[in-house]
């Protein structure tokens, strides 16, 4: 299925990992946002991933982000690839700003059950459901492990932000959800409820995350609520709320959505990407989507087309480690050394491994460890990428004493051995099988053939004067 739940990749510095977007260091001032196709509801993440689902948020959040600027500045800067966007590092405030204009969804399940006070906001009796509101009205929630709803009065009692700036996020969000509001009632779309998230930056409130997604919002067909407000076809994430919710058993909602659902979640994603932006996503599926987005991020200078990361068994390896990566330095690939001894702590391998067999670009690694080497087979065994064994061996006696313990590999555990360090890294160069890589090799083995010709010539002149 052409889905992205995450990306792994040792070139880049995860900072946070939310319910659908990753967020990598990039700079100082730069952040990059993943956004998955992975989809919460109820607070938690199910293990199911919609198609395109993440193209469709990052898209939307650029449109909407461009036709509101005039309204308030934003973290958008600019986006890499369908699925990620870099954004400005900005100070977030911990309060999510939920505009609802009509009342449905979760509010209108506890209205129900009598429910009259809202975030401090009250209410009358006699409303039905789906019924708009005389205005929209704000209904804030803390941003923590588990959201909750709270007042306005105990935000600054509690000391998530200063009267000043709440009062200029409510004005902003209300004008933001006017906004939408009157874009989306050209379209034919009814802006229900949403939510807006807001962080400082250089000591101006600028508005951050998402904007109008079917993530962060209801929308509804104007024409299908004005034939039944009561029964209305979702276009947004409601629609798997409402099969969950239709699903659950002894009050335990399913962790995984059927193919049907996943499938039609997907047709609703694109159907309002289409509707909002006016554009279609281009949906490529010959293309790996790991492939495109390492492609992406080579393109854009954030990483390397490859890496070579070196496990050493210990710090003494160091000077053999840095004889590799000298070799290596005219490749302009991405080199990391990393410490870790098979016998002595080798049950962390298993969990650092998971990052690099799953990484995003192609990788190499190159274990350095001598005496009873259980270093380079441990790799092996755990290892989706080729695993190359160099020893430090001391001198000719070490190396024979000790070159079994790195020959002699089980079954099933493809390590591959070079003693010669410099030879070790044209190895792994050659094991990256990159393009660019392949044209440099191919070079140079044509001018080692040309210096031996020129070297063999010479000497025949000499010879012949002589």
């Amino acid at each position: 299925m052409y889905v992205i739940n995450k990306i792994n990749s040792p070139q880049l510095k995860k900072i946070h990992s939310g319910k659908v977007r990753d967020s990598f260091r990039i700079s100082e001032d730069v952040r990059m946002l993943v956004v998955s196709d992975r989809i919460s509801s109820f607070d938690s993440v199910l293990n199911s991933e919609i198609p395109y689902k993440g193209a469709v948020l990052n898209g939307i959040s650029d449109w909407w982000f461009q036709q509101t600027d005039d309204v308030i500045g934003n973290h958008f800067i600019k986006m890499i690839d369908p699925n990620i966007a870099l954004v400005k590092e900005a100070e977030p405030i911990r309060i999510e700003m939920i505009v609802r204009g009509y009342l449905t969804g979760s509010m209108w399940r506890r209205y129900q059950r009598g429910d009259r006070v809202f975030s401090g906001v009250k209410t009358a009796d006699g409303l039905t459901k789906n019924q708009k509101f005389s205005h929209p009205i704000l209904t804030p929630t803390t941003k923590e492990e588990h959201d909750r709803e709270i007042t306005p009065e105990d935000i600054i009692n509690e000391g998530w932000t200063t009267q000043e700036l709440y009062d200029q996020m409510a004005e902003v969000a209300l004008q933001l959800f006017q906004r939408g509001t009157d874009l989306l009632a050209e379209k034919g779309i009814i802006l229900v409820d949403t939510k807006y998230e807001f962080g400082m930056l250089d000591g101006k409130l600028i508005l951050i995350d998402e904007i109008h997604t079917p993530d962060s919002s209801r929308f509804w067909s104007m024409e299908s609520y004005e034939k039944s407000s009561g029964n209305i076809d979702q276009m947004d994430k409601e629609y798997v709320r409402q099969w969950l919710l239709n699903n659950k058993k002894d009050d335990v909602l399913p962790e995984l959505l059927p193919p049907e659902v996943i499938s039609e979640t997907s047709r609703r994603y694109l159907s309002i990407y289409k509707i909002i932006t006016g554009r279609n996503i281009i949906q490529d599926e010959t293309l790996d989507i790991r492939q495109r987005i390492a492609n992406n991020l080579v393109k854009e200078g954030i990483i390397k087309d490859g890496y070579v990361t070196i496990f050493m068994g210990s710090t003494s390896d160091l000077p053999h480690c840095e004889k590799m990566i000298k070799a290596m330095e005219k490749y302009e690939i991405f080199t990391q050394l990393r410490v870790c001894s098979a016998h002595k702590n080798g049950e962390r391998l298993p969990q650092i491994l998971s990052e690099y067999n799953n990484s995003i670009e192609p990788g190499v690694i190159i274990a350095v460890a001598g005496r009873s080497n259980g270093l380079g087979g441990a790799l092996a065994a755990n290892s989706s990428l080729p695993v190359i064994s160099c020893p430090p061996f001391k001198d000719k006696l070490d190396m024979l004493v000790n070159i079994n313990s790195t020959l002699m590999m089980p079954s099933k555990t493809p390590g591959l051995t070079v003693l010669d360090p410099d030879n070790a890294a044209r190895a792994a160069i050659n094991c990256l099988n990159i393009g660019r890589l392949r044209e440099i090799v191919n070079n140079e083995i044509v001018a080692i053939k040309q210096s031996l010709i020129d070297a063999d010539n010479e000497f025949k002149n000499r010879k012949n004067k002589s």
